[in-house]
């Protein structure tokens, strides 16, 4: 596990250590040395008695003791160096740069797990192998460049991808982003982003950490680690971002439900993402937006005033926000008119010409800061076509971001005209957005992205007889009545149901659960699909009509009847996503729902904000309020059936598949009419 050697060490070899600085060994300690860490630095390389001005020893062995190795050699002499570090040299902390590990072959993965089990031997620290290295206030023990301004309140950055991490680097340095630490895990053969992650919760200080996390994730092998620990940093006043890479590889599955057809391999990293608090961005530029988003002050609300030289920038940004969901007040006030140029206007976009001065931006900042009482924050875009110099402009900006109880948010297009006023604002210690448009969508993403959930309220429901159920049914599609018993131990309403296997039953069944009556297949999974659903049978006769042509469908072994409810078609599905555990989907229902795919997702155990926000996020979700003379839905009948699913799945992970659909939802009730649920107990 991470530890002080690693992050502060008093001392650092470079085993592999080079005078030729295109090589990884050469580059790593050139950059140890130049940027100013303060301990004993070391090389060993056999060839050499002297390199970079560093006495050379020819061996590990030759060491003095040593807190962090940093190894470029090759894999094959990787665990015999580490050996001699550990257990001779009290080393306890190490980098392996190199590759040919399990990336590569299961030799190397059998060289991994050796050097793993050396390090754990002592409660040492590994990273990598693999990766680039780790970058702290302390020390900057990378084999790339940019090296970033380290600070402690820049950012935390954790990547499972070197190249990925330099990348990200060169987005975000240029519009101000200094970072705290950068690790690069590489393998993640002990370390992973997890594990740092848990390092940075475990050891968060409010007077001296950084509030600013990022992430680039490959894989998610510890979901609930990552969950864990992200919410609890949430909580504790800092804000995340992450990129998870590899979303559409696996695309949609092949699945037998509804639900599973559904899932994708991006479905439950959505969703914990989504249940961690961590605002998910798709691409370097995004990420990098976001970042400085979160280096201001939060927003306390979404209603913008945007503040402009220049009427297509600010056109442009008034449709980002506003097509994702942010607020563009309109304003009015003639006594704030009559202080800028004739022309200008103050109705937001507040537009003070290309000829407004700096103090007209000033009294414009301090209107929206004290006397709109309708506007949450500020965006201020300044370019300039390079006709003169704009440092005014630049140090009013950099005064009322101080001192202005609001958000101001700086967006500078003009990188080459204006580049050295743009160079001073940010050694004042501030962040440029120089697009616009990115701006805007990163800031509706940020302002729109949950807080992670503390209270998870658990339905009750009867875990003995669903236990019972689980326990004695054989894997597969639970039969009807196993089903029923379910849906009834979890208190989710459903409609009567009959079974029939004799045309005299099938007309007994009718009669109990009234006419019209529905009529379906048992047995074929999709029956739908295979004509195996009737609606409105409205007599006897008509049941043993429908019964004889059902049971002649291919795998029928019965007829199911149920009475005909009116409503609107929803649904509520599940699978189980291995280490994630279930996730929920609910949405429209009916036979159209891979079509539509108007459905949101929520990890098990859902909270009932959350399950409210599922419901709230759906495309569809004026259904509720009833559309061109349709009856609506009731809709806490509905969060309430999803929290009852969440129960159902706590108290049965079994449960691999689940398929309510549909459920019928009217102004009274919402009521299954079709329930599948197949369970392996071998997952």
């Amino acid at each position: 596990m991470i530890n002080q050697q690693l992050i502060q060490p008093k001392s650092i070899v470079v085993v592999g250590a080079s005078n030729d600085i295109t090589k990884p060994g050469g580059k790593v300690l050139k950059n140890i040395l130049d940027h100013h860490f303060t301990g004993k630095v070391y090389a060993v390389n056999p060839k050499e008695t002297t390199i970079q001005g560093i006495d050379c020893h020819a061996d590990v062995s030759l060491l003095p003791e040593v807190d962090l190795a940093i190894l470029a050699i090759p894999a094959r002499f990787c665990p015999a160096a580490v050996e001699i570090l550990t257990q001779q040299k009290n080393t306890r902390a190490f980098i392996i740069l190199s590759a040919g590990f399990h990336e590569e072959s299961e030799e190397g993965a059998q060289l991994e797990r050796q050097i793993v089990e050396s390090v754990e031997a002592v409660n040492g620290c590994l990273i990598g192998p693999n990766c680039i290295g780790v970058m702290t206030p302390w020390h900057a023990s990378v084999f790339t460049t940019p090296i970033p301004k380290l600070e402690p309140q820049g950012v935390d950055f954790i990547s499972g991808s070197g190249a990925t991490a330099v990348f990200i680097m060169e987005s975000a340095i240029p519009n101000g982003l200094t970072f705290s630490s950068v690790f690069s895990v590489g393998n993640s053969a002990q370390t992973g982003v997890e594990e740092v992650l848990e390092y940075l919760d475990n050891t968060f200080d409010a007077s001296t950490s950084s509030r600013v996390k990022l992430l680039y994730v490959e894989s998610i092998s510890k979901p609930q680690k990552l969950l864990k620990h992200a919410s609890s940093l949430i909580r504790k006043g800092c804000r995340i971002a992450a990129i998870k890479s590899g979303t559409s590889q696996a695309g949609s599955r092949a699945a037998s439900s509804h639900t599973g057809a559904l899932a994708s391999s991006d479905t439950a990293v959505e969703a914990l993402l989504r249940k961690a608090g961590i605002v998910r961005c798709h691409s370097r530029q995004e990420l990098a937006t976001v970042a400085g988003i979160f280096m201001h002050k939060p927003l306390p609300g979404n209603r913008m005033a945007i503040i402009t030289h220049a009427g297509g920038p600010a056109v442009m940004l008034t449709d980002a926000l506003a097509n994702h969901g942010m607020e563009i007040p309109r304003l009015e006030s003639p006594e704030l008119l009559a202080k800028l140029y004739p022309g200008s206007s103050v109705a937001n976009p507040i537009d003070f010409l290309a000829t407004g001065t700096a103090s007209q931006l000033a009294e414009i900042i301090d209107y929206c800061d004290q006397k709109f009482d309708n506007i949450d924050a500020m965006a201020v875009i300044f370019g300039s076509p390079g006709l003169f110099e704009v440092y005014d402009v630049y140090n009013v900006l950099h005064e009322k971001m101080k001192t202005c109880s609001k958000p101001i948010f700086p967006i500078l297009p003009s990188v080459i005209n204006v580049k050295k006023e743009i160079e001073y604002f940010l050694s004042l210690g501030h962040i440029n957005f120089p697009d616009e448009v990115v701006f805007g969508q990163a800031l509706a993403k940020v302002y729109h992205t949950p807080a992670p959930q503390e209270f998870y309220e658990t339905m009750p429901v009867n875990r003995e007889t669903i236990r019972a159920v689980i326990e004695k049914a054989p894997e597969g599609y639970l039969k009807p009545s196993d089903v029923q018993a379910l849906l009834d131990a979890a208190g989710i309403a459903r409609a009567r149901e009959f079974v029939a296997t004799h045309p005299t039953e099938a007309i007994e069944a009718a009669q109990k659960a009234g006419f019209p009556a529905v009529m379906k297949v048992i047995g074929p999974v999709h029956k739908s699909d295979v004509g195996g659903v009737v609606l409105n049978v409205t007599d006897e006769a008509a049941v043993l009509t429908h019964y004889h042509r059902l049971m002649q469908i291919k795998d029928a072994t019965g007829v199911l009847v149920q009475p005909m409810l009116s409503g609107s078609e929803l649904f509520i599905g599940a699978t189980a996503e291995g280490n994630f555990g279930h996730v929920i989907m609910c949405g429209l229902g009916g036979v159209l729902i891979e079509l539509m795919k108007d459905f949101t997702t929520g990890l098990v155990p859902l909270s009932r904000i959350e399950a409210q926000r599922m419901v709230h996020s759906l495309k569809g979700y004026q259904i509720f309020k009833g559309v061109r003379g349709k009856q609506g839905i009731h809709k806490e009948k509905f969060i309430e059936t999803i929290l009852r699913v969440s129960a159902l799945l706590e108290a049965a992970p079994e449960i691999s598949e689940m398929d309510l659909n549909p459920l019928v939802g009217n102004p009274h009730e919402v009521v299954a009419v079709d329930a599948r649920i197949k369970i392996l107990k071998t997952q």
